[in-house]
């Protein structure tokens, strides 16, 4: 295997839109607000007849609503986008993005490609790009369905690193002035602004990722385990996805196309850990459709760590002894155990009052809160324990994650 073989992040030839309202075009990750239809339905209507990534994307809030016609139209979207100049194609590097919100002034991250040969998100995975939360395989087709016979992709995923010296991207933003900035806008939807800066290929950006492999310093770091060297922080599926369609296609590729191949390189946004900008927060279960005092006393006979519910009325604190990762297991199986035998639904919320809201909307709801996982934790707990339950937290709030932007041809 040859050097840059071993490389795990490269430049990509980035495609941008070309457009006069980039508002328009950008919009906010498919796995959010799945059961606020009416954030999209506001959406669409501000975006009217204007190219956006609206029109690329299958929110999963309309998975059980014809989603076949909906990917049928993503396919004709994307044809049409590409082959009728909405995207223009950078140089092959880099995009520094910059983005502001509601909750946050500054948050760094580095649009790149990372090699999907290198990426694993099975249970027991010690690749050294890792999921770090459990993946739901039935997830994976309707995302797959849309990815086959596509032209291109447009990431949501938000891959983390850690660089608790700040020597990757930090330092490019404090030499950002001497980039070629290519957009500077006010996303839709409450999200904030954003800023993007061409960052050309160099071998001294790659090399930096590659140094943070370095087996001596992981050691230290997380003990004698398989080395961890980035982590899937928002996005999962949607990679898991991006491997599961690479690994379909790559046995009919001939082994000396298989190297350069597009559709081996996922685009994501690289973030540090350390980056100011990023913070934890629980993603809460939003139980519908049952008993309230009924599921109450079973919630209340196991040992779901330190968690509080909310019934509508008033919030209860839970004071188990269950370690983060156990106790979101444990009321995880409560909740299918109990659905699987008296009925219900449970879905995963972003933002407590956007919960409290759902749950007081609904009488037969209760919305159950863990607690917040410390960030500087995250890569030593994944590296000795494996991914954590699926839906563990989630990066800053809903209208914080990242909005379709960049692209990249797959085929």
């Amino acid at each position: 295997m040859t050097e840059k073989e071993k490389r795990l992040v490269f430049p990509a030839e980035i495609l941008l839109p070309d457009v006069d309202d980039p508002s328009a075009f950008a919009c906010i990750a498919c796995d959010q607000f799945t059961s606020e239809k009416r954030y999209w339905e506001e959406l669409k209507d501000f975006v009217g007849e204007k190219p956006s990534a609206l029109n690329l994307i299958l929110p999963e809030a309309y998975l059980s609503d014809d989603a076949e016609k909906r990917i049928k139209d993503i396919r004709r979207f994307m044809t049409e986008y590409v082959s009728g100049g909405v995207f223009k194609k950078l140089p092959k590097g880099y995009v520094l993005t910059v983005r502001k919100t509601p909750f946050v002034k500054r948050r760094i991250g580095l649009v790149a490609a990372i090699d999907l040969e290198c990426y694993d998100y099975k249970k027991g995975s010690v690749s050294p790009i890792r999921a770090t939360e459990g993946t739901i395989e039935e997830r994976i087709p309707p995302r797959l369905k849309v990815r086959e016979n596509a032209d291109l992709e447009l990431p949501h995923v938000m891959v983390l690193f850690d660089d608790e010296k700040r020597e990757i991207t930090e330092k490019l933003y404090e030499n950002r002035a001497k980039y070629e900035k290519l957009y500077d806008f006010t996303l839709n939807m409450g999200g904030g602004d954003i800023e993007g800066y061409f960052i050309p290929e160099d071998d001294e950006t790659a090399a930096k990722f590659y140094g943070l492999g370095d087996k001596e310093r992981l050691r230290e770091k997380y003990g004698d385990v398989p080395p961890l060297v980035l982590a899937v922080g928002d996005g999962n599926h949607s990679l898991a996805t991006a491997k599961a369609f690479w690994e379909k296609i790559k046995s009919g590729i001939p082994a000396s196309e298989r190297e350069t191949h597009p559709a081996r390189f996922a685009l994501c946004e690289l973030v540090n850990i350390y980056d100011e900008g990023i913070y934890f927060e629980p993603i809460y279960r939003f139980v519908s459709g049952v008993d309230k005092e009924k599921f109450k006393k079973e919630l209340e006979k196991i040992d779901a760590g330190n968690c509080e519910y909310f019934d509508g009325e008033k919030t209860v604190k839970l004071c188990g002894s269950a370690d983060f990762s156990s106790g979101i297991r444990n009321t995880d199986a409560l909740i299918t155990d109990y659905i699987g035998k008296f009925g219900g639904t449970v879905d995963y919320i972003h933002g407590r009052e956007n919960l409290f809201a759902l749950v007081k909307s609904d009488k037969t709801a209760i919305g159950i809160m863990p607690e917040t996982l410390k960030k500087e934790e995250l890569f030593k707990i994944v590296a000795n324990k494996g991914a954590l339950p699926r839906k563990s937290f989630s990066m800053g709030e809903g209208v914080e994650k990242r909005y379709y932007l960049e692209a990249k041809l797959i085929k």
